[in-house]
């Protein structure tokens, strides 16, 4: 963990190489919110690039949303998940073998993917397979203008506890 001030006296590389990951795959997101700083609180670095994100236009929000990989997915199976994918994943039971829900889970996950043409996203520390499962059948309902708010929504969600593992305020 690294505190805050010291996050505030780093280089523009260092800062963007720590936070890399924090929005998926998606470095343009603290590099643009380095220039926000310095921070008085972690929770003003977490608005900070919640406003990057708010603020970019619609193709980079939706690759921002592609770069997120699909709950016990194709990347999950063949161990290719980012260090905070692997841990989020793992700590709902989606990690731990085959069972009759990760199939619905990837079944549902690619009837999502066809609608919405991201995959579905959802901050999962503290939900089971089932509670994901209801949630995710829930939202293929959605309007796909009302998913996207969502699935930002939960990127966003995403990113503030990967915040709090990485950064000490």
């Amino acid at each position: 963990m690294i505190p805050l001030p010291t996050l505030n006296d780093l280089s523009r590389d260092a800062f963007v190489t720590l936070l890399a990951e924090v929005y998926e795959h998606s470095p343009w997101v603290p590099e643009a919110a380095f220039d926000r700083g310095p921070f008085a609180a972690r929770a003003d670095l977490h608005a900070a690039m919640e406003a990057v994100v708010a603020g970019a236009d619609r193709p980079r929000q939706l690759a921002l949303l592609r770069a997120h990989p699909e709950l016990a997915g194709r990347a999950a199976q063949q161990g290719e998940l980012t260090a905070h994918s692997t841990r989020e994943q793992a700590g709902s039971g989606l990690l731990s073998g085959p069972s009759p829900e990760v199939a619905r889970l990837q079944a549902l996950n690619r009837a999502y993917a066809e609608r919405f043409g991201f995959p579905f996203i959802i901050a999962v520390r503290g939900l089971d397979r089932d509670a994901i499962l209801a949630r995710l059948e829930q939202r293929l309902g959605n309007p796909p203008e009302t998913e996207r708010d969502e699935a930002l929504l939960q990127v966003g969600r995403i990113a503030g506890l990967r915040l709090e593992a990485l950064v000490a305020d």
